[in-house]
């Protein structure tokens, strides 16, 4: 079968599958802000921490023990923010501990060299910090607007 290729030294186990090599998956990757071209390493760290605080808020609020409380919202809030701060402080701690500049591969031929220092990675931290904390307190005030209740009715 062909549909396996090696990408270059089959000894480093770099496969070339109908998933990793095609043009959507590459084009997909490449435009995540973790590899996209052109952006420092505080956007970066920007825009990965707005997706996971905004994404980090529905579970603590809808999920959490305070769920059917007034306060459900609230402890959604200081949820995801904390948990925003304990990921910053894992980021930083990997920086820390030296991780070498990032490999090409096959999907990703040119890996951002900022995230290969400590400076960088220190960059990216702070950028998670403020954008998680940013993208939970958007969702947060997202579902504090009364339109909201509206739209749950119509479609509950």
């Amino acid at each position: 079968m062909d549909m396996i290729q090696h990408g270059g030294d089959p000894q480093i186990g770099n496969l070339a599958t109908p998933v990793n090599a095609s043009g959507f998956v590459k084009a997909f990757i490449n435009n995540l802000p973790a590899y996209r071209q052109g952006l420092s390493a505080n956007r970066r760290g920007l825009e990965v921490g707005m997706a996971h605080g905004y994404f980090l808020y529905g579970p603590f609020a809808l999920l959490g023990p305070l769920r059917n409380t007034e306060y459900g919202p609230t402890a959604g809030l200081l949820a995801a923010v904390g948990m925003v701060a304990i990921l910053t402080v894992a980021l930083s701690l990997y920086g820390s501990a030296g991780t070498g500049n990032p490999t090409a591969t096959l999907t990703t031929p040119n890996p951002p060299a900022e995230l290969g220092t400590k400076e960088g990675w220190s960059e990216f931290a702070s950028g998670f910090l403020l954008g998680g904390a940013g993208g939970a307190a958007f969702a947060y005030f997202l579902c504090q607007t009364p339109y909201l209740d509206t739209i749950t009715k119509l479609l509950g």
